[in-house]
């Protein structure tokens, strides 16, 4: 996708307009939804989407009637997500739904006003995104689907899956906000079972197949991928390789599973973007996202 393309879906298709065009539609009797994702949607688009779109179905929405929607990307560059953020401000959108934590992060440092709907939302306190979980008392809300203690529970289910594994290997990607707590708290349980943990990282979609191979030359026993936006959006490549290399994989979102990977433990990650839904049409009605 090219830079100044925005992206609208209708049903099952995709439509691009240029930027300059963008100022005569959607109209201005609808409000507009505006997603935010890192990387470029793969076709057709994720699940994700239709989840979000299956949320706000189910609470009276009809994109082109009662809404418009606009998805933008900044096609793995994250020095590109400002300029879209600043576009969506020039443009007065009415919710920003940030696809997750560092779109969430980059919003909220450009805008303090248009209201932000995170699904897949991690240490919003620590990152001072929000006050505090039971009251934001900020312009960004959402759903947490990284829960402390997961990690941990991870190590116990990949010692279960093989009892006899004295290395795991840690496929991260730190770039992620949501990745340092799930790292440190993985290799703190690692420590705790005596055992050995390898982590290694994914900057780049391209970077997967070279690091899932360094991991096998490591002689992992397993490979635990953690939860980031990166690893789960190229959850079919992850698996591939993995399998290729003869590496079991544990994950924290079942979609990696469904690709082709072993087993995960975690939340369910659509529920929390159709639930977003609910977050947006509160907003779209008046509610604070700070309430």
């Amino acid at each position: 996708m090219r830079r100044r393309e925005f992206i609208t879906i209708t049903g099952g298709a995709v439509l691009t307009w240029p930027l300059a065009a963008r100022a005569e539609a959607p109209s201005p009797r609808r409000p507009v939804i505006a997603w935010l994702t890192m990387f470029t949607p793969p076709k057709p688009p994720p699940t994700f989407i239709r989840d979000f779109f299956q949320g706000l179905k189910e609470r009276g929405y009809i994109q082109g009637q009662n809404f418009d929607f606009v998805l933008r990307s900044a096609d793995g560059h994250q020095d590109r997500v400002p300029a879209i953020v600043e576009e969506f401000v020039r443009l007065r959108t009415d919710v920003i739904l940030a696809g997750a934590t560092f779109e969430a992060v980059v919003a909220k440092k450009a805008t303090s006003t248009i209201p932000i709907v995170c699904p897949a939302l991690a240490d919003a306190v620590h990152l001072g995104l929000i006050e505090s979980e039971s009251r934001p008392r900020s312009n960004i809300t959402g759903i947490e689907p990284y829960v402390a203690g997961l990690p941990g529970k991870q190590i116990e289910l990949a010692r279960e899956i093989m009892p006899r594994a004295s290395k795991i290997g840690l496929l991260t990607n730190l770039e992620d906000p949501k990745a340092p707590p799930q790292l440190k708290e993985l290799e703190a349980a690692c420590r705790t079972l005596a055992i050995k943990a390898v982590a290694a990282d994914v900057g780049r979609p391209e970077d997967i197949d070279d690091v899932l191979r360094g991991l096998a030359a490591e002689k992992v026993d397993l490979v635990i991928v953690l939860e980031t936006n990166l690893l789960v959006l190229n959850c079919r490549q992850i698996a591939t390789t993995a399998l290729a290399k003869r590496l079991p994989t544990l994950y924290g979102y079942r979609e990696h599973v469904m690709a082709g990977g072993l087993i995960s433990y975690g939340v369910d990650l659509p529920w929390c973007y159709r639930r977003a839904a609910y977050f947006v049409d509160r907003i779209l009605h008046g509610t604070s996202p700070g309430d």
